[in-house]
This record gives structure tokens, C-alpha cells and sequence, in this order.
């Protein structure tokens, strides 16, 4: 059973910078794109960085030069600098497709 926690989220004010990570366990990744997404209220939930099997990491418009994603084994990590308010969401990462479960997220705020 494949499991996946995220971590790192909280409360920062514009501009700050938060690290996330997740762990992802049950399952061997090492040939899977994973990818970051995000779900802020009211919204569906979008993707916001791709990592692919080729050890690149892409990224949509709106995070690109804020975002960097890394990876190491069964952990990737999002470090986001540069923080907006509508950057506030909560966090997942997950395969790409994703798998059946999710994690419970890291609910990341920007706000003054």
C-alpha cells in the first residue's frame, strides 16, 4: 500500500520562503514521474512541478523561477522562495497519473 506524506507547509508572510518534503513509501518511484500539486479552496487541484524520469524537473508558469524541486530516493522536495498569497493551497505530491491515494497535504499560507 503505497503511502505518501507531506511536510513542511505553515503560516509565511510575502516574500518568506517555506521548504516542503514527501515521503513517499510502499512503492518504488524510481521509474515514475512524480510530480507537486496544489488545491487552494474552491479551486481543482493543478500541478505545479514534474519530476520525469529523465532527472529533469519542470514547472507551471506561475512558480517558475520561485520553485525548485529536488529528489532524493522515495523523498522529493519543493523549496518555494518568493512567496504570494495565491501561491496559499494545500500541498501534495503524488505520481503523475497519480496513484488511487493521496497524502493529507501540507497546507502552506501566505499572508501579511
Amino acid at each position: 500500500q503505497v503511502q505518501l506524506v507531506e511536510s513542511g507547509g505553515g503560516l509565511v508572510q510575502p516574500g518568506g520562503s517555506l521548504r516542503l518534503s514527501c515521503v513517499v513509501s510502499g512503492s518504488d518511484i524510481s521509474r515514475d514521474f512524480m510530480g507537486w500539486y496544489r488545491q487552494a479552496p474552491g479551486d481543482t487541484r493543478e500541478l505545479v512541478a514534474t519530476f520525469t524520469i529523465f532527472n529533469t524537473i519542470t514547472y507551471t508558469n506561475s512558480v517558475k523561477g520561485r520553485f525548485t524541486g529536488s529528489r532524493d530516493k522515495n523523498t522529493l522536495y519543493l523549496q518555494m522562495n518568493s512567496l504570494k498569497p495565491e501561491d496559499t493551497a494545500v500541498y501534495y505530491c503524488n505520481k503523475i497519473p497519480p496513484f488511487d491515494v493521496w497524502g493529507q497535504g501540507t497546507q502552506v499560507t501566505v499572508s501579511s
